[in-house]
């Protein structure tokens, strides 16, 4: 497996893990508006030109924001979102960002564990947040010093 900055050719393999991981999944036009943004860092995980999974962020000046990340039904507890998300966290030190936020669902376990382990914290809730179904997402968050 190798981690890659996302392209528009994958935007199709990304769509498709949307619509298998999220209720409310972005559109193609969305993805491919977020690949070709400067503000925007997308990678994905691929083996043998397969998307595995991928990570998004957007960041304004020292700010970053995760919107992103999945990784396939199939292929899940490999490493794979560690690998991706400590790639983002590496793009922020390239940035100078000073932290990396995130919402997740409250119910969301296995992921809240994961952002733990990669050095995020939660700092908030915002309740109401998700939608189908409605849930409060935990704010949690990696403060970067340089």
């Amino acid at each position: 497996m190798t981690i890659v900055p996302a392209e528009v050719s994958h935007a199709a393999s990304i769509a498709a893990l949307e619509k298998q991981c999220f209720s409310m999944p972005w559109s193609m036009s969305s993805i491919i508006s977020q690949i070709q943004n400067p503000s925007c860092r997308w990678f994905t995980a691929l083996s043998c030109e397969k998307v595995l999974g991928y990570a998004g962020m957007q960041f304004v000046l020292d700010e970053g924001y995760i919107d992103n990340v999945a990784i396939d039904p199939d292929h899940r507890r490999q490493g794979i979102a560690s690998a991706l998300i400590e790639r983002l966290c590496e793009e922020c030190g390239a940035l100078k960002l000073s932290f990396l936020s995130l919402e997740v669902r409250k119910s969301n376990f296995a992921a809240i564990e994961l952002y733990k382990q990669a050095g995020f914290s939660q700092v908030g809730i915002r309740r109401g947040y998700y939608l189908r179904p409605t849930e409060d997402a935990v704010l949690m968050t990696r403060f970067f010093n340089y």
